[in-house]
């Protein structure tokens, strides 16, 4: 997918804030979700490490293994790697089993099955180290992601994969209106990959409108196909990971925020960010009304146990990872988990939040996910949308 171009709301200058945000989420709570109709039937997922369920194990074909390939992940709930970059679940199997749905098979692991039965229920197309940005266009800005692909190739994927599950334009349709579509987590790596490497804040800042240009095509694209209930996460508090904090440790506690630990600094680019995403999704969905564009506020949903750890149970606290290789927040570019001298994970994964230093516990994921499926944190609510479609006999929409 080009992404060299910006669309007209992602082209303004980074630094301008909306003056209209209360308006905005104003009219985002009042969107209209009379195209929903019935219970979802599967989910269909694109995204990075924060949503990949076996996509990256299997497009590594390494020997050895990655090191999120082999034990300490996955041994808290599946007691096995499965590919996920946690030790358990993430918030696409929360979200899965809150729908009564199965676990979202990795596409690159089943793709050659017999016409693709295993999709019929949910297909993840995330892969760890995706970007939104496509390979050639990151490169030419001086950034060398981990692997090519981007979402532009993830939504190739799916359209190789879409024919051997409806035959027809309205069978397709049909298939994706019955189907919760995740766009992303997505674009954070590509803010990663700048940011932990030789790039500079305004380098990265430069290509910020392309990475929501990227987006909001994949969405209008994924409309044009049929989608009509899509998700859309915006990025994490970076100021709060484990790697960020290892990567610009300084001396000054002016940098830090008092109350949680984190980078001030980083934090004020993933809220800025954040901002400029959701101005975006609002204008696609005065472009395409019968759509329902959901965003995803992950920024405060994680904040939560950030600002107060031992009230969501971290009594480890937050910022310090459960597996790694020693250090003030026990991460090392130079040693990550998995790897022979990071091996060694906590007592109780239940009590950090962060466990490999990028990535966070199942613990962790779970009070996301909570936090999208019950709480404030989903703008229109998705806990809303998933009460109506389970219960279609009463009005959840009345407040």
């Amino acid at each position: 997918m080009a992404a060299a171009s910006s669309s007209s709301s992602s082209s303004s200058k980074w630094n301008t804030w909306s003056s209209a945000a209360v308006a905005l989420f104003f009219l985002v709570l009042n969107h209209n979700f009379e195209n929903i109709e019935g219970c979802f039937n599967s989910i269909i997922s694109f995204g990075d490490s924060l949503a990949d369920t076996g996509n990256g194990f299997h497009l590594s074909n390494k020997t050895p293994p990655p090191h999120f390939a082999v034990p300490p992940y996955g041994d808290t709930f599946f007691h096995r790697p499965t590919g996920r970059f946690s030790d358990g679940r993430i918030v696409i199997d929360f979200i899965a089993e809150s729908l009564g749905l199965p676990l979202v098979p990795a596409y690159l692991g089943g793709k050659d099955e017999r016409n693709n039965v295993k999709f019929r229920q949910g297909v993840n197309f995330a892969v760890g180290g995706a970007t939104a940005l496509d390979y050639a266009y990151l490169l030419d800005k001086g950034v060398k992601p981990s692997n090519n692909a981007s979402l532009g190739t993830q939504l190739g994927w799916f359209k190789e994969m879409l024919p051997s599950l409806c035959k027809f334009l309205s069978e397709c349709k049909e298939f994706l209106q019955k189907s919760l579509i995740l766009v992303g987590e997505i674009g954070g790596n590509d803010f990663n990959y700048g940011f932990l490497g030789n790039s500079t804040k305004e380098e990265v800042e430069a290509y910020v409108p392309a990475v929501i240009n990227t987006i909001s095509s994949a969405i209008k694209e994924l409309i044009e196909f049929g989608a009509s209930t899509l998700v859309v996460p915006g990025d994490l508090p970076i100021g709060c990971s484990t790697a960020y904090l290892t990567k610009f440790m300084h001396s000054d506690k002016k940098h830090y925020d008092p109350k949680t630990g984190c980078i001030n600094w980083l934090n004020q680019f993933s809220q800025q960010y954040n901002e400029l995403l959701q101005k975006e999704l609002h204008l696609l969905r005065e472009l395409h009304p019968s759509a329902t564009i959901i965003y995803a506020d992950y920024y405060n949903a994680a904040m939560r146990f950030y600002a107060s750890p031992r009230n969501h149970g971290f009594t480890k606290g937050a910022l310090v990872a459960c597996c790694g290789a020693g250090g003030p927040y026990n991460f090392k570019f130079s040693a990550v988990c998995g790897n022979p001298p990071a091996r060694n994970i906590c007592n109780d994964t239940s009590l950090y939040a962060s466990w490999d230093g990028m990535h966070f516990t199942e613990a962790a994921y779970k009070w996301i996910a909570t936090g999208l499926l019950e709480g404030t944190f989903t703008f229109p609510s998705l806990g809303k949308l998933i009460s109506s479609c389970l219960n279609p006999n009463v009005n959840h929409f009345d407040s």
